[in-house]
């Protein structure tokens, strides 16, 4: 999966937790992108598994999708207070940051970090 792949579904997996449900619409404006780039990307996310649309059109993840979300802004949570206890930035920030790192970091390296963030 691209990085964008990975950005769509942890703006889904966001606004649900936010709103409860999700439409397309509501991705354009969190990413800030055209209704045909969400279009597009969503077809591709459908395809490869990760989502489908209901009958109200909601954006609704597979078992698939939702643990790839979660797991994509697990990462993002973690590399986002990593950042503010280790490098002492604004969450601002660490949030930018944290969004770049989230899809290159190893997960050995991940999981050091979070096993270092529960024992400082």
């Amino acid at each position: 999966m691209y990085e964008s792949g990975e950005d769509y579904l942890e703006a889904i997996l966001m606004i649900q937790n936010e709103k409860g449900e999700c439409h397309s619409v509501d991705v354009a404006h969190k990413l800030e992108v055209s209704k045909p780039s969400v279009s597009r990307a969503m077809g591709i996310l459908r395809d490869d598994g990760y989502i489908y649309f209901d009958d109200n059109q909601h954006i609704i993840f597979t078992d698939k999708g939702k643990a790839k979300a979660q797991d994509i802004y697990g990462r993002h949570t973690l590399l986002t207070q990593f950042l503010m206890k280790i490098a002492h930035v604004e969450e601002s920030q660490a949030e930018k940051n944290a969004c770049r790192v989230e899809h290159c970091i190893d997960d050995d390296i991940v999981e050091g970090i979070r096993l270092w963030m529960e024992k400082n």
